[in-house]
């Protein structure tokens, strides 16, 4: 189960971080430092996100009804406190965006989202071609 959940990981953690990248280098180039800064910083703080679920998730599963609930809860507060992060960092500075920032948490979940669109128009087509 760990390697399937590390495989996950590592599938939307890279797609999110070159995607962020690689947005950040033309927001850089066009002259929109802030909003490359917390594009990026949002990104790295969604993919740290991820990761501590991925890892907590197992820990949870063998467990009483009464205890995996505590350790989701507290899962959940200590995940948002994380997210939180880049947030005030960027309400706190200047130089980095908040919009952006706020945008970055969601990119894990938007590579996964578009990995599930890409799929989903995939399979239609090949329906489509074979009426």
């Amino acid at each position: 189960m760990m390697k399937t959940i590390r495989d996950t990981e590592k599938k939307y953690c890279s797609r999110a971080l070159v995607t962020a990248i690689i947005i950040g280098f033309v927001l850089i180039v066009a002259g929109y430092k802030p909003i490359a800064r917390g594009l990026i910083l949002g990104t790295l703080f969604s993919i740290f996100n991820f990761i501590l679920m991925g890892e907590t998730l197992p820990k949870r599963v063998n467990q009483s009804a009464k205890k995996s609930f505590a350790l989701a809860l507290g899962s959940v507060f200590f995940r948002y406190a994380v997210l939180a992060i880049p947030l005030i960092a960027a309400f706190r500075s200047e130089k980095i965006s908040v919009i952006a920032a706020a945008c970055g948490i969601f990119a894990v979940q938007l590579m996964i989202l578009a990995d599930y669109v890409r799929g989903f128009v995939a399979s239609a087509r090949v329906k489509g071609k074979a009426l």
